[in-house]
């Protein structure tokens, strides 16, 4: 097991089933709210693709699932600037959407995200989060659907990384 990261120690924050318990709560809510209506499910790559992946195996009808990828780190940008990298490939007018993301925290990328596909006329529009870190938001912007509220540290684990490090841990970690 991996005890800690780029010299950091890891502490535990959430076991693995504590989040497995989460998941199936929160797929049995979505399933209620979106039978029915065809949704498209949004990963928002790279960091919330395990999530996505266990929570429309937790949903009880046929998901259509879609990627997206944005990035604020390339050479030449200024702080703050989004780059939409990957879009989504399937038509959205008209569609009911949920984007899947594993941790909401500024909400820099995920409100630009949200304009992006607005602008594409879904008939509705939900997000998804694994982790919600309220303290940091920057952007007013909220989830319909919370797996936890988190407000300490710098966490890695289930989809989030330090570095690219760390998305494969099965539970999520505080980086002592």
């Amino acid at each position: 097991m991996i005890t800690e990261i780029q010299g950091r120690k890891l502490r535990p924050l959430i076991s693995a089933p504590e989040i497995e318990q989460r998941v199936k709560e929160l797929g049995r809510q979505i399933t209620e709210d979106y039978r029915g209506k065809n949704p498209v499910f949004i990963g928002i790559l790279k960091g919330g693709f395990i999530f996505l992946a266990d929570l429309v195996r937790q949903v009880d009808f046929n998901a259509e699932i879609d990627f997206v990828r944005a990035s604020s780190y390339k050479e030449g940008m200024e702080p703050g600037e989004i780059e939409l990298v990957t879009d989504a490939v399937t038509p959205l007018k008209g569609r009911h959407v949920l984007l899947v993301e594993d941790m909401l925290d500024t909400g820099i990328t995920l409100g630009f995200l949200k304009s992006s596909i607005l602008a594409k006329d879904p008939a509705s529009l939900g997000i998804c989060a694994l982790i919600d870190k309220k303290e940091r938001r920057q952007v007013d912007i909220e989830a319909d659907y919370v797996g936890f509220d988190v407000g300490e540290g710098f966490i890695v684990g289930y989809g989030t990384d330090c570095g690219e490090i760390g998305r494969n841990l099965p539970g999520v970690y505080v980086l002592e």
